[in-house]
């Protein structure tokens, strides 16, 4: 997962509310740092992406896929 799928996961989850929780909560998976420690201590994305929605209990079939643009009609 690219940093760009990412931000737009988290938007596509969580919309405007995504900024605080990637700024704001702390979760234990990713070492009691927020996403955004997380991610610039070098933790891959997929990783805080992952951690992030377990611990605010989204459903698992949310997970994958998230973040990538919807391919072109044609």
């Amino acid at each position: 997962m690219k940093l760009s799928e990412f931000e737009r996961a988290i938007a596509d989850e969580f919309g405007a509310h995504g900024r605080v929780l990637r700024r704001d909560t702390v979760v234990v998976a990713l070492g009691n740092r927020t996403p955004d420690e997380a991610l610039a201590a070098g933790v891959p994305a997929r990783e805080v992406w992952f951690a992030l929605c377990a611990a605010q209990e989204v459903p698992p079939d949310r997970w994958h896929g998230a973040g990538r643009p919807k391919p072109p009609r044609g």
